[in-house]
């Protein structure tokens, strides 16, 4: 933990010197081929369904409507884009909601302004799950005490809701293993045997299933079914300098959300752009809730459980401070 936490700290340093020599917290300005003025704005993503809402947006034209002219920069994880949120190499980011209040815990300046995503509420067929391969002997959570279970970022959202699943089903919580793999290699690290079982976002567990693994868990909808599982962030000096930007991003992303709630096959369909999948895989892929609120309670009870863990070193996050808008 005190090497992760490290990490954090000397990615929020090395990206600050680097963003001295870059462009500006407020993104950097263009003109478009109309002659209107367009304010270039990088964010920070991960290449998973959830944030297919703001791919959609910037096809329906909901960012350009409000002068924002986006780039997406793929990471694999929040843990990865907050630093680069802070240091000004992004202007926005996306990020699962216990990164962001580990960041707070740790003095790191980011503030939400959106939501990302939450989960649908559904067990064994929720936006993610815990899968094991279909000749394996573990049949439910409480089975992956003491087994290997791949998560993308360890002391994290995936890891404290995994053993909230595990603990609820009557297994011993201290006793699962995790292991760290990209969410993109935990198909093959499943198949392959490296790992027991797998904490998977889609696209990665509908690959997985295709290869014969099957759902034991489904950690988010068991934690909380109305869980708000990552926002939309950025430093809270763009907050108090450029609050006008954050305004027009966050109305061009509750847009999407919304947009992307009541067209789910464009959803789908978004994501041939930022992803490799098949045409079957796309079809069948799970997809979280896009509320355009985060959902306040499920926000506390998931602080509760990272202090459980330990994840925040003793200090409590500030929930309302951080996600309310």
């Amino acid at each position: 933990m005190q090497r992760r936490v490290l990490g954090l700290a000397v990615a929020v340093v090395t990206l600050a010197g680097a963003a001295g020599c870059g462009s500006s917290d407020a993104g950097s300005g263009s003109s478009s081929a109309s002659g209107g003025k367009k304010t270039q704005v990088t964010v920070g993503v991960i290449p998973i369904v959830d944030v297919a809402p703001l791919y959609l947006g910037q096809k329906k034209g909901f960012f350009a409507d409000r002068g924002i002219e986006l780039k997406m920069v793929t990471a694999q994880g929040g843990a990865a884009i907050i630093p680069g949120v802070v240091s000004g190499q992004f202007q926005f980011g996306f990020s699962n909601t216990t990164s962001l209040m580990l960041a707070q815990t740790k003095g790191v300046p980011v503030k939400s302004v959106v939501n990302g995503a939450a989960s649908n509420g559904k067990v064994g067929a929720d936006v993610t799950g815990v899968l094991v391969k279909k000749d394996s002997p573990v049949k439910s959570a409480k089975d992956l005490a003491g087994r290997s279970v791949a998560v993308n970022t360890l002391q994290n959202i995936g890891d404290t809701t995994v053993r909230e699943s595990v603990r609820q089903d009557g297994g011993d919580p201290a006793k699962v293993k995790f292991v760290e793999i990209p969410f993109d290699q935990m198909p093959a690290a499943l198949d392959g045997g490296r790992v027991d079982a797998a904490w998977m976002g889609e696209p990665a567990q509908t690959i997985a299933k295709a290869q014969g693994a099957r759902v034991v868990a489904s950690p988010f909808a068991e934690t909380d079914p109305k869980l708000t599982v990552a926002t939309w962030f950025t430093s809270t000096r763009i907050a108090q300098q450029n609050p006008e930007l954050v305004k027009k991003f966050t109305e061009a992303m509750t847009q999407s959300l919304e947009y992307a709630t009541g067209h789910p096959d464009e959803a789908r369909q978004i994501l041939t752009v930022y992803t490799k999948i098949s045409g079957d895989v796309q079809d069948r892929l799970i997809l979280p809730s896009w509320p355009a609120q985060v959902d306040m309670a499920s926000l506390e009870k998931l602080a509760a459980l990272g202090e459980q863990d330990g994840i925040f070193g003793g200090k409590k996050p500030d929930i309302q401070t951080l996600f309310s808008r």
